[in-house]
């Protein structure tokens, strides 16, 4: 019997990983691979072809962060988020421009888009520094000055990219992280206030034109039915036409005609509800709960707080995706740009999320061991 504190061997953490988990993490990734083949007309270039390479170099790289020492990861968090927070300083700098935003690294094999790691550093550098203070610190105001720099330093670099989407997810996943280490509600309260009264301001000197659209698109997309509100009317002419059975594979006409932007990416989820209906969004919706089910299990058998913070802060960030994206092509938030986990076409995506089921998993198989404050 493995009792609290006992140190496992990586060939105990392999025995001991979450097979459900990976089961279905890896259905997901197929399901994803098959919308992709739909996308491209039936066949795998341009997009699922590449995931696959992407999901299996990723499955590799999930299997060896899962059998990893947990005290490793607290040791090097803070190394982790510093390389990643300087990416984002270099796309600043010297990154590469498409579609109107400077977002990416160009390393000449690959594109890099350092805000995705960030999303995966960020709950390893929350998890760390709470996981270090006392139950009592925490309460203590100017403790919290720290996670909040370690929050609003790359939302800030983020949102100049400009990357709306992203910025909301990382200031969603470290507030949801600060709530869980234990902050008083009254400071979320307060926050909430000055959030309101800023309101003014972000609207009329931060954000663009373009953002600024989208938040009236979302308010009443016939105002502009060829501009801006096209892509969300459009979005919900897929889903409605898709019915209770849906279209059927390959016969998603909003997708194949054209008439559906980006449906590789941000509205791969409307590509599929047009071709499987209500009862395939239903299905794709519950593995994704068990997914999430999985996950909460793990956040309740972890006995150290840092491995109990750390997989509640990659259950959090997976569950904020979903819901932006689902409803953002449904019509229920603004249109962010936000992937669907697992099945929108992604390199930088996939590898990170991959990256954070690992660290799930590594937290789960170590859901028993002591973690060391130094």
């Amino acid at each position: 019997m493995i009792r609290y504190g006992d140190y496992l061997t990586p060939t105990e953490r392999l025995r001991a990983l979450n097979r459900p988990l990976i089961g279905l993490i890896f259905t997901l990734a197929v399901i994803g691979f098959v919308v992709l083949y739909s996308a491209a007309g039936g066949a795998f270039f341009p997009w699922a072809l590449p995931q696959m390479v992407r999901f299996f170099i990723g499955f590799g790289l999930m299997i060896g962060i899962a059998v990893m020492d947990l005290q490793w990861w607290f040791k090097w968090a803070y190394v982790f988020y510093f390389v990643s927070f300087i990416l984002l300083v270099l796309v600043a700098v010297m990154g590469k421009v498409g579609m109107g935003a400077q977002r990416w690294l160009d390393l000449y094999i690959f594109k890099l888009q350092p805000s995705e790691l960030v999303k995966i550093s960020l709950v390893l550098a929350l998890a760390a520094y709470f996981h270090r203070l006392n139950t009592d610190d925490i309460y203590k105001p100017h403790h919290l000055i720290i996670p909040l720099l370690l929050i609003m330093a790359p939302a800030v670099l983020v949102m100049k990219q400009p990357d709306l989407g992203t910025m909301l997810l990382l200031v969603m996943i470290g507030f949801s992280m600060l709530l869980m280490a234990g902050v008083r509600l009254y400071y979320f309260v307060g926050t909430a206030i000055a959030t309101l009264a800023a309101v003014p301001i972000v609207w009329n000197v931060l954000l663009k034109d373009y953002q600024k659209n989208r938040v009236l698109t979302f308010l009443d997309p016939m105002t502009d039915p060829q501009g801006s509100g096209y892509h969300i009317l459009q979005s919900k002419i897929a889903i409605g036409s898709g019915g209770f059975f849906g279209k059927g594979y390959f016969h998603g006409t909003q997708g194949y005609l054209n008439f559906l932007p980006e449906k590789q990416t941000d509205f791969i989820f409307t590509l599929f509800c047009e071709e499987f209906g209500f009862i395939g969004a239903v299905l794709l919706i519950f593995l994704y709960v068990c997914l999430l089910m999985q996950a909460f299990k793990i956040v309740l058998k972890n006995r150290s707080k840092f491995g109990q913070l750390l997989s509640f802060g990659i259950m959090m960030t997976l569950f904020i995706y979903l819901g932006i994206n689902m409803g953002m092509v449904m019509g229920l938030v603004p249109v962010v740009g936000v992937p669907l986990p697992m099945i929108s076409y992604g390199g930088t995506s996939m590898l990170t999320l991959m990256m954070g089921f690992g660290i799930l998993l590594n937290a789960d198989v170590n859901n028993r061991t002591k973690v060391s404050k130094y």
